[in-house]
């Protein structure tokens, strides 16, 4: 049997956040907070009749609003007006206490029909993230195989440098082995020339 709806709200960076979900953890998981948010003092249930209202309208579904703001939450918001705020003096006049209205009550069946829509919605977040995590694995698995590639060609290149540079270092020793033979050699053949040039001058 589907568990009965509670609603939850936050502040997330520039927007305020609110979920009809079944747990608090369900809430988290829908805001994809990294940490306890409720631990921490930064959400809490809601009784605020009007957030009530639009949450159990899309239960499942992460609606917003601007930070601090006192609008109407849903899917899509708009940033705060922080250019406004900065320049418009904060104002802290009490304002009449407005009457407490009691949250709006939920009948059974409509629970019943929250509940059911929450999970449809589940599943669809947890199909999305399914398929984002297949997309980013796909990226991950390209990646690495560039990554492999390259390496290869950067260790069949240090190979095949290594290999001309070995041919190369035996040419050269061998060329020098060469010049120093022909030293010797020139050596002795200068050595005789002197000696015949010595005995024509005798």
């Amino acid at each position: 049997m589907p568990r009965k709806l509670k609603t939850y709200q936050t502040s997330l960076g520039f927007y305020d956040l609110a979920i009809a979900a079944p747990s608090m953890k369900a809430a988290l998981e829908a805001w994809g907070a990294g940490s306890n948010l409720f631990h921490q003092g930064a959400a809490t249930e809601t009784e605020d009749p009007d957030v009530i209202a639009a949450t159990m309208a899309k239960p499942g579904v992460v609606l917003k609003r601007p930070a601090g703001s006192r609008g109407q939450f849903a899917e899509q918001s708009e940033l705060p007006d922080l250019d406004d705020e900065a320049s418009t003096p904060k104002k802290k006049a009490k304002r009449p206490e407005a009457k407490r209205r009691a949250a709006p009550k939920v009948s059974v069946e409509d629970s019943r029909k929250a509940a059911a829509q929450f999970e449809r919605e589940q599943r669809r977040r947890d199909a999305e993230r399914r398929k984002e995590e297949a997309i980013k694995e796909k990226e991950r698995a390209r990646r690495e195989k560039l990554i492999a590639k390259a390496q290869a060609a950067l260790e069949a290149a240090q190979q095949a440098h290594d290999e001309r540079l070995g041919n190369l270092e035996a040419e050269r020793r061998d060329l020098e082995k060469r010049i120093e033979a022909e030293d010797r050699r020139w050596e002795a053949e200068r050595e005789k020339l002197r000696d015949a040039l010595r005995r024509a001058h005798e």
